[in-house]
């Protein structure tokens, strides 16, 4: 079956790559080469420079493709917004999504299939820091902010980047049955099911990055003691160095200051508090430490782009 993937300029290499391979090992374990026939379908002609700067060959353009698709998968990028309002594109994509098996996104590229008109009334799937800005920007669109990957009928959706592998090996679950799925799950080291969802990538991923003990250790703290004083002396205290020393080194090692990184997990704590309970806003800024509510509004609407009454509105279970 032919597997399409458009890609656009900026392309997020991996939103490519990493479904192609799950396609390409599934047809290798089968014995049949055929099985999955994998192209990449560009905007333009010519070599496609990918975010990562590796360049693409593609196969055709979406003015030059001819033939059936069987499964069509959008990549993201970090140019999407360019593409949205591309209207040759939108109708190539609403004549295809008529005709295909199946289609869907990975990553960003949920933006352009919502732009086209596709998602309306669909639960769908992003990257776990655009779920709200799409939920925004197309309130038709049912988004799961914490969804690995959403199926609603033809339509496949996926969060972040490597979870388009995902993706793509639920489509070959469904193709051709569990165990073949668990043996291209193997040979790529994956899960079948990956554990959990996309917010664990957030907040908590992010205090992995530091190399020095004593940075992961504060950044540890915060995660588990977000009531407490997590000021820059607080802090500072807790790895045993002056303020201005902490204050340099976290930086240096995190790539964010310590005040935004304890915005940033609050933010995120909260986010989910508000998905899963009814506390009000002024409990709900106590349970992540905030000692004024107007300032977690404000910290909540800064971060995640949207107020929390419209958050609740949008994604509360």
């Amino acid at each position: 079956m032919r597997v399409a993937i458009l890609a656009f300029p900026r392309v997020q290499l991996l939103d490519v790559a990493g479904p192609a391979d799950v396609f390409a090992e599934a047809a290798r374990q089968l014995g049949q080469p055929r099985a999955y026939q994998v192209q990449v379908i560009g905007t333009e002609t010519g070599l496609l420079k990918s975010s990562s700067g590796v360049r693409l060959a593609v196969d055709a353009t979406v003015g030059t493709h001819r033939g059936p698709i069987d499964t069509l998968l959008v990549a993201g990028s970090p140019g999407m917004d360019d593409m949205v309002g591309d209207a040759v594109l939108h109708n190539w994509l609403r004549r295809q999504s008529r005709t295909v098996r199946r289609y869907g996104s990975v990553c960003s590229g949920a933006f352009v299939l919502a732009s086209a008109g596709l998602l309306d009334g669909k639960r769908v799937a992003t990257h776990w820091n655009s779920t709200a800005r799409l939920a925004t920007a197309y309130p038709l669109a049912c988004v799961e902010p914490d969804a690995i990957y959403v199926k609603d009928g033809k339509l496949f959706t996926s969060a972040g980047v490597t979870a388009g592998m995902d993706l793509a090996l639920a489509m070959v679950e469904e193709d051709h049955g569990r165990e073949l799925a668990l043996r291209v799950a193997r040979e790529l080291v994956m899960f079948l099911k990956r554990p959990g969802g996309q917010s664990q990538f957030s907040a908590h991923l992010a205090a992995q990055t530091s190399e020095r003990s004593s940075m992961r250790q504060v950044q540890d703290h915060v995660l588990s003691h977000l009531k407490d004083d997590l000021s820059v002396p607080a802090l500072a205290a807790l790895a045993g160095m002056s303020e201005r020393s902490f204050a340099r080194v976290f930086r240096s090692e995190t790539g964010t200051t310590p005040a935004e990184f304890v915005e940033n997990a609050r933010i995120d704590a909260a986010r989910r508090l508000a998905e899963e309970s009814q506390l009000p806003a002024k409990r709900l800024a106590g349970e992540v430490g905030y000692a004024n509510v107007d300032g977690f509004r404000r910290a909540f609407g800064r971060r995640l782009g949207v107020s929390l009454v419209e958050y609740r509105r949008r994604f509360a279970k």
